[in-house]
């Protein structure tokens, strides 16, 4: 039996042709960077607002509520009394207001404007301040004043402030939509409608630029308005 022998030869390298290459390089598409929404987030041209807390019942009711933790008392209380935004109140350090008497005042520069505002100290944001720093373990002035349980010396989150407000609205019993926001809109309302005070004013604590803004902000306009309407002649 005889046998056959065949050598393979091995393939020769494919030269690379610049021009092919070149041409192929500018006819492929580029990357194109896919953006990824949040679900949540209004569609374009949409607002999500918050609402007020308007009756002064439903602030006593979650003041009650709020009583046995000093903290989420102590940020109800503060927030419905300056008109500081969430990510402000957040923030605050226990040196910005341990000190300070009744009537004093204090600086905070908002994070939002990186403005300066002057805010007074009323008798009860001081007994909510100073009952939280007696639960307080040694709390340094340069501490956070409303701190996270998850962590040493932390600031709560931002999501968490708001479930926390919308948690209180609804453990209340409130219909609507309510936020961290909130706290600062309930100042605002109760100040207008409840203590009278001047819209001009109003604006100047908002620092907004129309009458119509600061009514529209605080959820009154459309209550004016229809009232106007109910007046009998």
């Amino acid at each position: 039996m005889s046998y056959e022998f065949y050598r393979f030869q091995p393939r020769k390298a494919k030269q690379a042709d610049p021009q092919a290459d070149a041409k192929k390089s500018q006819s492929a598409k580029p990357a194109v960077a896919v953006e990824v929404k949040n679900p949540n987030h209004p569609a374009k041209g949409d607002s999500t607002k918050v609402d007020p807390i308007k009756k002064i019942k439903d602030v006593q009711l979650i003041k009650k509520q709020l009583s046995a933790k000093p903290r989420n008392s102590a940020i109800f209380i503060l927030g419905i009394n300056t008109n500081l935004r969430g990510v402000d109140l957040r923030k605050m350090r226990v040196g910005l207001l341990r000190h300070l008497k009744v009537g004093d005042e204090f600086n905070v520069k908002e994070q939002k404007t990186c403005k300066h505002r002057q805010i007074n100290i009323n008798a009860e944001v001081h007994r909510a301040v100073h009952r939280l720093l007696e639960t307080m373990q040694d709390p340094q002035d340069d501490d956070f004043l409303f701190q996270s349980r998850e962590g040493k010396n932390k600031p709560l989150a931002g999501p968490y402030l708001n479930n926390l407000v919308k948690k209180w609205c609804s453990d209340a019993n409130l219909v609507g939509n309510y936020g961290a926001h909130t706290l600062r809109k309930t100042f605002g309302y109760f100040q207008r409608v409840y203590f009278d005070v001047d819209i001009p004013t109003l604006m100047v604590l908002f620092n907004h630029g129309t009458q119509r803004q600061t009514l529209e902000y605080l959820g009154i306009q459309a209550e004016e308005v229809k009232n106007a309407y109910m007046n009998e002649i």
